[in-house]
């Protein structure tokens, strides 16, 4: 497929500069990563691109995580310096959601684009009526369990993020606050879970073939959306950190729980329609 035209690209990058940024805040400030910005945004950017095939969730997703490696090392950075990483959890966690993004990566390989696009749209709306409806007193236990729930959490958690592109704040932050941990120092430690989720899953996804990929994908990530969306969420990222730690998140948590619904309901409608 020829590469679009100037006039098609430059609106595109801006787009792309605006939704990097954005998603570095929300990531930041959320602690639910930006790949649940990214990757709708992706899907819709390279369909607007004309790259539409069976494997373009498959990008979206890939493309999303090789994003998350590098800002959730540096999102993590931030949190650890404000003392809001619990590293006993990483450490106690870590293999356990290695393992579940290898087995997401696995079957996002294998699948057409159509089901990853139901399973992203189905988990993003709930876990926006999740940030929308949640009480903050809800509790599942006074303390982090340990095994076997912790090893069936974690692997959960590390599946389905891969599975979506995210970096595991998303299902992390309400996890841990469900068991007792502060909501600061839940985003911190959640912020932790991209690198540990989205690691493997690229080293999986750099030997994925796409048919009818973008130009210039390696294995199954698009290098431009990566590079362009990077340098944004580089710079935004620590803003939202900070923001997390000077004021209350909740009405923006609020706000963004009805965007995430929105856009959920979008993929929906695409996989139904």
């Amino acid at each position: 497929m020829p590469i679009p035209e100037m006039s098609t690209l430059i609106p595109l990058l801006l787009a792309l500069i605006v939704i990097g940024g954005f998603a570095g805040v929300v990531g930041g400030l959320l602690g639910v990563g930006g790949g649940i910005v990214l990757v709708p945004a992706f899907f819709y950017a390279f369909h607007v691109l004309g790259y539409g095939g069976d494997q373009v969730m498959q990008v979206c997703v890939a493309t999303s995580l090789a994003t998350i490696v590098v800002t959730s090392i540096r999102s993590t950075s931030s949190h650890n310096r404000k003392g809001a990483v619990d590293w006993a959890v990483l450490r106690t966690w870590g293999p356990w959601l290695v393992g579940g993004a290898a087995v997401g990566v696995f079957i996002a390989a294998r699948v057409p684009s159509t089901v990853l696009q139901a399973v992203f749209g189905i988990l993003a709306g709930l876990a926006g009526l999740w940030m929308a409806f949640g009480r903050d007193s809800a509790r599942l236990g006074d303390a982090m369990p340990g095994e076997p729930v912790r090893g069936l959490l974690a692997t959960a958690t590390g599946f389905f993020s891969a599975l979506m592109g995210i970096g595991g704040g998303t299902f992390g932050v309400p996890l841990m606050t469900l068991f007792g941990v502060p909501i600061h120092r839940a985003v911190g430690t959640a912020s932790g879970f991209g690198v540990l989720i989205a690691v493997p899953a690229v080293l999986g996804f750099l030997f994925v073939k796409i048919a009818e990929a973008p130009p210039w994908t390696l294995g199954a990530i698009n290098l431009p959306a990566f590079l362009v969306v990077i340098g944004t969420t580089l710079l935004t990222t620590p803003l939202g950190v900070r923001l997390a730690h000077a004021m209350n998140p909740k009405p923006l948590k609020r706000a963004f729980a009805v965007f995430l619904t929105l856009v959920a309901l979008n993929m929906l409608r695409k996989v139904i329609w």
